[in-house]
């Protein structure tokens, strides 16, 4: 005998389910398209442009001779602030903060940059052998100068870039031969003492723009070395 099988009957809760897995990866879904949609945009986002400090002088100045001046020895490293050495360009933001500008980037760190600059914009005011930073043998450096930078910042509205500085000169006493026994009485002259210096000075930017605010730091710096120069001996 052939066996009759009864029709199954409709289950609403077995057939819901494809429907409930649907809309329980319906946000796995929404969120990976979101990602994708991320993905794109920051694959067509710009280049970012990498600035240099340069060593040549931000402005026309008169070679010097190579010995114009005695030697002196610019001791390393040059102090820079931590919030300064990073790669980004720092904008104001407020009155107390800063933003790293993500697109705008040095191409070496400050704390590389600066003495590199002040090296050679030194060189260029007082001789090309007028300064090291590492004297090579038979060169008997005059003194040693100590150079600490204390802000290089750009001013609230982009205009301007302010920088603070300070530095220290001492003096090396240079062996000198004996001198010969004299009745009179030798007049002696008092040995150069070390002395302190500090500057703040604050160079305008001709624009708000990245390039001019970078070359706005750059002017600065050719004006600390400027003022460092002013307090070596001639």
């Amino acid at each position: 005998m052939l066996k009759t099988l009864a029709p199954k009957r409709f289950n609403p809760q077995v057939s819901a389910r494809p429907l409930a897995s649907v809309i329980a990866a319906a946000p796995a879904l929404v969120l990976a398209l979101a990602l994708l949609v991320l993905t794109g945009c920051a694959s067509r986002a710009p280049n970012p442009t990498v600035y240099v400090l340069k060593s040549e002088p931000p402005v026309t100045v008169a070679p010097q001779p190579a010995q114009a001046a005695p030697p002196w020895q610019l001791m390393l490293p040059v102090r820079v602030p931590d919030y300064l050495d990073r790669d980004e360009l720092l904008l104001p933001q407020g009155a107390n903060a800063v933003q790293p500008a993500l697109n705008h980037l040095w191409a070496e760190a400050l704390s590389r940059s600066v003495p590199r600059v002040l090296t050679q914009d030194l060189r260029t005011l007082r001789g090309a052998g007028s300064l090291w930073t590492t004297p090579l043998g038979g060169v008997a450096v005059q003194g040693q100068l100590r150079v600490e930078l204390l802000a290089l910042d750009v001013d609230v509205g982009g205009r301007s870039v302010t920088l603070q500085a300070r530095w220290s000169t001492h003096p090396l006493s240079s062996a000198a031969p004996p001198a010969a026994p004299s009745a009179a009485k030798s007049s002696t002259t008092p040995a150069p003492q070390p002395a302190a210096h500090t500057t703040r000075l604050t160079v305008p930017s001709t624009s708000q723009d990245a390039a001019a605010l970078v070359n706005a730091h750059r002017l600065a710096l050719w004006q600390l070395a400027q003022a460092i120069a002013r307090t070596l001996p001639p």
